[in-house]
């Protein structure tokens, strides 16, 4: 099977605003019989190359053994003459079905003579013949261009007995090889580096790999559900793909066991275990898990608060809340301080004396501003 993209687009109309964009399309020929694939997609990036290439053989109803593309920058990611490099995502599509990808060499047209034959005829055949239609979307152009290849196939050869769709029933349609049973799902792939927190970055969500691995680079592959990490070749870790912006997702096995044990601590433990303190420990974590957003923002401070209690005792934590909600400072770092220059050990400061004002000479009084004056 040869494969490329035609030089001519399909122009798809915005009913809404009025603007105009460039449908590509994808050519495929089985050079054997021309029996002939097009279709027109959003872009020539990768996703539509794949998804292309899926499309023609399963319109061929089978699987060739050997596709030549013309060294598209979607595919092949460094052309050579000799040893062409392929994008990891067609290499997996190609071993998905079991085909050997093997591109044109440069400046080599007799390579893909077949398909840039059928990519004029194309252009020339239903493209030409499509130029007067107005299309509003990408399917109503690809129904109508699915009806002129239908036409294409089935027009009887100049030269030649039969039909494109008649040579390819008894040439290449036996030789072809069958589908699997699951169409590709096009997985995009990436390099990232294992941050400190044994996470990567994915679209600016985070994803846990096993924290030896902090430092490594691995490669990602994504689909529209799944994330997959691998090292060295070897799957790492497989998560399903969060949605939206600076998400964690983190499975606990990943974790180094001093993480895990911090994992466990959930709100309603972490206030049980403050009750057991005294009422001040309880006021002072209640109220940082109240204060967030979200209870597991505060858990950091409240494990903070958790060290402080091994360090110095739960008598001495309970007298240094005390303080920090007396002073309506409820934090980590405040209760931390107080411990630190034992000011748990001083008395708590009273509330102000409601005195009554002093009787002196120089001082005036009511009958003062009242108008009597001196």
């Amino acid at each position: 099977m040869q494969v490329d993209f035609a030089g001519d687009t399909v122009p798809i109309h915005d009913r809404e605003t009025g603007e105009v964009w460039q449908a590509p399309i994808f050519v495929a020929v089985l050079p054997a019989s021309n029996y002939t694939f097009a279709k027109a997609y959003p872009a020539q990036d990768l996703r539509s190359w794949i998804k292309a290439h899926c499309d023609a053989l399963e319109f061929f109803g089978g699987v060739p053994e050997i596709i030549v593309p013309d060294n598209p920058k979607a595919g092949v990611t460094r052309a050579c003459r000799y040893e062409p490099d392929l994008n990891p995502a067609y290499q997996e599509m190609a071993a998905h079905y079991g085909a050997a990808v093997i591109p044109a060499r440069p400046r080599s047209p007799r390579d893909k003579a077949k398909v840039e034959n059928a990519v004029l005829v194309v252009e020339r055949w239903i493209l030409a013949a499509l130029r007067n239609h107005t299309f509003f979307s990408l399917h109503d152009a690809n129904r109508a261009i699915r009806e002129a290849v239908a036409r294409l196939n089935d027009r009887p050869f100049q030269k030649l007995e039969g039909t494109r769709r008649s040579l390819y029933e008894t040439l290449d349609k036996p030789a072809l090889r069958p589908l699997p049973p699951q169409r590709y799902e096009f997985a995009e792939w990436r390099k990232a580096k294992v941050n400190l927190d044994y996470h990567v970055e994915v679209d600016r969500n985070y994803y846990s790999v096993p924290y030896p691995l902090v430092g490594e680079t691995v490669d990602i592959r994504l689909t529209d559900g799944l994330v997959e990490i691998l090292h060295r070749g070897k799957r790492v870790a497989c998560h399903p793909r969060a949605t939206g912006r600076g998400r964690s997702v983190t499975q606990i096995q990943h974790m180094p066991a001093s993480h895990r044990r911090h994992r466990e601590w959930t709100p309603s433990k972490l206030r049980r275990w403050a009750e057991s303190v005294g009422p001040h420990t309880a006021q002072l974590v209640v109220t940082i898990l109240e204060e967030k957003p979200h209870p597991e923002q505060g858990f950091r401070s409240c494990l903070g608060i958790i060290h402080l209690a091994r360090k110095y005792g739960s008598d001495r934590l309970e007298a240094a809340a005390a303080r920090a909600c007396a002073a309506r400072t409820f934090s980590y770092s405040s209760v931390k301080s107080i411990l630190a220059h034992n000011l748990d050990q001083a008395p708590l400061p009273g509330p102000p004396d409601n005195q009554a004002t002093p009787v002196h000479p120089n001082l005036r009084g009511p009958d003062y501003y009242a108008g009597g004056g001196p």
